[in-house]
């Protein structure tokens, strides 16, 4: 933490803590890389790709996989390919909610699933949005369906700040 997260604050955790935008595009890359040794989602060896799609989601996998293949050496032997998905924690815990009131729980929303992968597992939507604009990345802005139950998630999530991660962490201790 700087003296520039105090004067000129882009974001704040739910603890009160602010970040300015270095802090932040630095907190954002590591937790990145928190998320892939975590979960154990790629080797050294592995080739990870995704969608060509101009969603923010991508867009923003794009190019945390640029700075991946940028520090991550590259062994040249058995490589696999890992395809990655732009599932954040906003989406995952719609789908696993909705799963929930269906009673059809099931293990689909880990964050590694044989070849395919979920970087963004630990991420917010809003955190996405921002580092997004931070970095001036070109995204289309596209209007998701705003269904009843993700209405209902972010009002909890307003009212109990952090909901959505507890829903992911329930998760994960049940599989």
């Amino acid at each position: 933490m700087c003296n520039q997260c105090i004067i000129n604050p882009v974001y704040e955790f739910t603890n009160k803590r602010t970040l300015c935008k270095t802090c932040f595009v630095r907190w954002f890359e590591k937790k990145f890389f928190y998320t892939l040794r975590k979960f154990s989602l790629v080797t050294k060896s592995d080739k990870i790709k995704t969608s060509n799609s101009k969603d923010i989601r991508n867009v923003v996998l794009k190019e945390l996989i640029k700075i991946y293949n940028s520090k991550v050496p590259k062994k040249s032997e058995k490589t696999t390919l890992k395809i990655a998905n732009f599932q954040t924690t906003d989406s995952i815990a719609y789908s696993i909610t909705k799963d929930l009131f269906k009673n059809k729980l099931s293990n689909k929303y880990l964050p590694k699933l044989k070849n395919k992968i979920n970087p963004l597992y630990l991420f917010l939507d809003k955190e996405i949005l921002l580092y997004a604009n931070l970095k001036k990345l070109k995204f289309s802005n596209k209007k998701q369906k705003n269904t009843k139950l993700p209405q209902l998630v972010n009002k909890l999530e307003e009212k109990h700040p952090e909901i959505k991660h507890a829903i992911i962490q329930s998760y994960l201790k049940l599989y």
